[in-house]
C-alpha cells in the first residue's frame, strides 16, 4: 500500500504543476463543445435587427401563448429579460473564450444555464427522459446530467479565472 501510496503523491506533485493551463483547457474546451450552441441559440432569439417571435416563445412559453403569440402585449419586463437573454447568449461566450472578465462571464453562464434549465423544466414541461436523474447510470440527459457538466466547466472558470492567454492577464496590474 505504501508504494502506492508513494506514486499517488508523486503523480500529484507532477499534476500540479499544469494547474496554471487549468483555465486555458476550460476555456478551449468551452469554445470546442459549448460557445457555438451558445451562439446558434442566441441567433434563434433575433430576426434583422429586433428580437423575434420565437424569443418569447423559447423564454416564455406560457406567457406567450397566453396572449395569443403577440409579443406586443407582453410587458416591458418580458422584452427586457428577453433581450437580456439574447445579449448574454452573444457577449458572455465571446467573453470567456478571450479570458476577458473570465469569472463574471463564467458567473453569468453559469446563471444563464440555471435558468435555462428552469424554463425547459417548468415552461416546456420537459420530460423526465429530457430532465434525467443523478446516480442512474444513464449520463446522457439533457438536463440534469450535460448541464451539470457545463457548470461544472464554468465553476472552474470561476474559481481560478481566465488563466493563461487571457485578456484578463493584460489588464490586471500586476501585484
Amino acid at each position: 500500500m505504501t508504494p502506492l501510496l508513494a506514486l499517488n503523491d508523486a503523480l500529484g506533485r507532477q499534476l500540479a504543476r499544469l494547474d496554471p493551463l487549468l483555465p486555458l483547457l476550460a476555456r478551449g474546451v468551452f469554445a470546442a463543445v459549448l460557445a457555438l450552441y451558445f451562439l446558434a441559440s442566441g441567433l434563434t432569439k433575433i430576426d434583422g435587427f429586433g428580437l423575434s417571435t420565437g424569443a418569447y416563445a423559447q423564454i416564455f412559453p406560457r406567457a406567450f401563448e397566453a396572449v395569443g403569440y403577440d409579443a406586443s402585449q407582453l410587458g416591458t419586463y418580458h422584452w427586457l429579460v428577453v433581450a437580456g437573454g439574447t445579449v448574454a447568449e452573444f457577449v458572455l461566450p465571446v467573453l470567456i473564450i478571450l479570458g476577458l472578465f473570465t469569472r463574471l462571464a463564467a458567473l453569468g453562464m453559469i446563471g444563464f444555464i440555471v435558468v435555462q434549465s428552469l424554463t425547459d423544466v417548468v415552461g416546456h414541461g420537459a420530460q423526465a427522459a429530457t430532465l434525467g436523474r443523478w446516480f442512474d447510470r444513464v449520463a446522457d440527459a439533457a438536463i440534469l446530467d450535460q448541464r451539470a457538466l457545463w457548470v461544472m466547466l464554468l465553476v472552474v472558470l470561476v474559481a481560478k479565472g481566465g488563466g493563461a492567454l487571457a485578456l484578463d492577464r493584460a489588464i490586471t496590474p500586476r501585484r
